[in-house]
């Protein structure tokens, strides 16, 4: 009887979390799990971004460590986001630290020291991934018609290309040029 009625218990804690969707079952699953690998590896790249931002020394500190400040900022803020949007189509999305570790596909940076440069370039080519990442769930957001969710990936795209493109200019140029950052690199 008492494992009845807590698995009665269990059913009606599923029920309660569940939002009503007109997306088919099999595309909340798919693009559910494409969400929580995305959130997974924005929080990543985030915690990665803070890492480099928090370390960051050298002859150009103020400008990049200011630069990753608002790339940061940015990142975290599509978290929510993300999470958000799995919850709107009746999905969950991830629970904890571990849940982000068993999930993301961008790689920690535990170094006890990486060259400034070093650091711009590792961020350019994680924010490279994130972009092919949201390429690729955008596919499975359009296999299921969630215009929704693929209008969303659209500006996170946009976003992380913008992150890219500042990031490489700085990798790129050669040592010793100055390059000027702006205060707000991330705005328009």
């Amino acid at each position: 009887m008492a494992k009845n009625d807590a698995t009665q218990l269990k059913g009606r804690e599923k029920e309660a979390i569940q939002t009503p969707s007109d997306l088919a079952r099999k595309g909340v699953e798919e693009i559910t799990i494409e969400l929580r690998e995305l959130l997974a590896d924005t929080f990543a790249l985030y915690v990665k971004t803070k890492n480099f931002h928090w370390h960051m020394s050298g002859q150009h500190f103020r400008d990049y460590h200011l630069l990753l400040d608002e790339h940061g900022d940015q990142i975290f803020a599509m978290t929510d986001d993300i999470a958000e949007r799995a919850r709107k189509i009746g999905g969950t999305t991830i629970h904890s630290i571990s849940e982000i570790s068993k999930n993301q596909r961008i790689k920690d940076n535990n170094e006890e020291f990486v060259a400034a440069k070093d650091m711009l370039a590792e961020l350019c080519e994680d924010n490279q991934q994130l972009t092919r990442s949201f390429r690729a769930a955008h596919d499975v957001c359009d296999k299921y018609k969630d215009v929704a969710t693929t209008s969303l990936i659209e500006v996170w795209i946009d976003q992380t290309e913008r992150r890219t493109w500042f990031l490489n200019e700085i990798v790129k140029a050669p040592e010793g040029e100055a390059v000027p950052l702006r205060k707000a690199a991330g705005a328009s």
